[in-house]
């Protein structure tokens, strides 16, 4: 198979060095392209596939392009790209925000998969929701389904409408979760650990707690009363949770990006 990526940032050379570790593709089949001469000259000098700098009619004979490129770039990069593109090669959009129909559309292209990942992708360890324009064959979606699984998981998403929720739910997803991790070694520093042992207190926990969703057979629920006991400790600190709607709050945060991922898509 030959893959062509367009925009070689972390998400963009995250698919295309998991590609080459499952050997899913050859480093010769691998075509990034990349505009910024430093980033192109770190990309040549990593030698992780064939580097370019502007798109040409080579771009014809690839099976699968990969935009990565940034959603406020894509219609300079849509002028660009789609005289060079032929009607059986699949585009997959990893871009935020843009439809299928608008790719369709500046493309002039039908065949168009839009993906959201997350940077846990860069470890292999990512989530992807994905879904696809009509006309694509079965055994095309299962090899770009497998292409996708190489930076983790993925789900398929029947309503293109639902992936605004993922950009939002699993997206951003690892901001949010920083974000309490953050505020968790902030508070072992101001019961008087250094930074180093409250980071390590806070993320072998976060590690813990993620084994034991996976494995208990317990509701997430059972899973907090097993830990806060009646006038205990997590008791007062759930409480403050409680009284200053942290819950209520980082819901609305989700739904709010959203929101904003629905605006970008307009």
């Amino acid at each position: 198979m030959k893959i062509a990526i367009v925009g070689c940032g972390n998400m963009g050379m995250a698919f295309a060095r998991s590609f080459i570790q499952y050997d899913l593709v050859k480093k010769e089949n691998l075509l990034l392209i990349e505009k910024s001469p430093e980033r192109s000259e770190i990309l040549k000098k990593s030698k992780e596939g064939v580097v370019v700098d502007t798109v040409n009619d080579t771009l014809s004979t690839y099976d699968l392009v990969i935009l990565s490129v940034k959603p406020q770039d894509f219609s300079i990069v849509a002028t660009e790209l789609k005289s060079f593109l032929n009607p059986e090669q699949v585009v997959l959009s990893i871009m935020a925000g843009i439809t299928m129909a608008r790719i369709q559309s500046e493309l002039n292209h039908k065949l168009v998969v839009r993906a959201m990942p997350n940077t846990p992708a860069m470890l292999g360890q990512g989530i992807t929701g994905f879904c696809a324009s009509e006309g694509i064959g079965f055994s095309k979606l299962l090899k770009i389904e497998n292409l996708i699984n190489a930076t983790g998981r993925s789900v398929y998403i029947e309503d293109e409408s639902m992936i605004d929720a993922v950009t939002a739910l699993s997206g951003s997803g690892p901001a949010y979760f920083y974000y309490v991790v953050k505020h968790m070694v902030e508070a072992g520093k101001k019961m008087g650990f250094d930074e180093g042992l409250s980071r390590l207190l806070v993320k072998q926990t976060m590690l813990g707690a993620y084994h034991l969703i996976n494995n208990a057979e317990l509701s997430l629920d059972d899973l907090i009363k097993a830990v806060a006991s009646k006038g205990g400790t997590t008791e007062a600190a759930l409480s403050t949770f409680a009284e200053a709607n942290i819950g209520t709050g980082l819901e609305q945060g989700i739904l709010n990006a959203e929101k904003r991922a629905k605006e970008l898509s307009k």
